[in-house]
């Protein structure tokens, strides 16, 4: 009984991956970009900039757009178009908020509505065969060795950049008026920081798409909100979550036949969810049940 039940296990959770090299390749696909995406959805959440997550990787599409019209469905031309449009999006984005008195957040607003209007229009007027479904959502099932290399190669230099930046990094969420007056770089770091989030992004749109690779971003971030406080901590336990959404959404969309991208997105946000109601810090498990007071004597 309890070798039919191992099993079971064995040919529910690891079969998938042992026979077959493109489950094999997606899997490290995702972990990967789950992993590097923890600490820059955190910086992004202790910055109150979550939407510039979802700016940033919709400004993705019109850069692949050019690269795939110009050069076809060619990776590093679509990547390097891809980084190129984002980061130019999120400086603009940056120079408008400096030069004028417009908050970022509707910076990145706007400049993202523009971003994903024209990326569409690109796309559509290409007169390819190429559904714009693939852009928006991508086929992380369809990964190969080159884009496995180039995922890793981009979330390898995000987390060396992430790590020499750390320290000003975060002194500046808290405290950015402090790091200018000691270094007087702060807004250097914060345009490094930019860019990382934009290759994070980039990286991650040849496996999910621009829609779903801010999710995998975004949501592990939220969830570890509500479980730790200290920011390393928070990464960590995110990159966790990611990583941990990447295999279970491999597996329930392979056994039941459902997309992959969306079922890896789904189920960071079911754990974002059991979050939110069960987490130890700030849950609504502790506001409705909070525990009881101890009254001294």
């Amino acid at each position: 009984m309890l070798t039919d039940a191992f099993q079971q296990i064995y040919n529910f959770v690891f079969l998938p991956f042992v026979d077959y090299g493109f489950m094999r390749r997606a899997l490290v696909a995702c972990v990967i970009i789950g992993l590097a995406c923890g600490p820059i959805g955190t910086i992004l959440v202790l910055r109150r900039m979550s939407l510039a997550g979802d700016a940033i990787a919709h400004a993705v599409l019109p850069g692949a757009a050019v690269g795939f019209i110009f050069f076809g469905l060619s990776l590093p031309a679509m990547t390097i178009g891809s980084f190129v449009a984002a980061a130019l999006m999120a400086l603009v984005a940056n120079l408008v908020t400096r030069w004028t008195k417009q908050k970022e957040d509707a910076s990145f607003a706007s400049f993202y509505l523009i971003s994903l209007a024209a990326g569409v229009m690109l796309i559509s007027t290409s007169g390819s065969k190429v559904d714009l479904l693939h852009f928006l959502f991508g086929s992380v099932l369809a990964t190969n060795d080159e884009s496995l290399i180039m995922i890793a190669g981009a979330s390898t230099v995000t987390l060396l950049v992430l790590a020499v930046i750390w320290r000003p990094l975060v002194i500046e969420c808290f405290d950015p008026a402090f790091l200018r007056s000691v270094d007087g770089r702060g807004g250097l770091i914060h345009q490094v920081f930019m860019l990382t989030v934009v290759l994070t992004l980039v990286s991650g749109f040849q496996a999910l798409g621009t829609l779903m690779a801010v999710g995998l971003l975004m949501l592990p971030a939220t969830a570890a909100r509500f479980w730790c406080y200290g920011v390393i901590a928070r990464a960590s336990v995110a990159a966790g979550i990611g990583a941990a959404s990447a295999v279970v959404g491999l597996l329930i969309s392979y056994h039941a036949n459902f997309p992959s991208g969306p079922s890896i997105v789904l189920v960071a946000g079911a754990l974002y969810l059991v979050s939110l109601f069960a987490g130890s810090r700030d849950s609504l498990r502790q506001v409705w049940f909070p525990a009881p007071q101890h009254k001294e004597s």
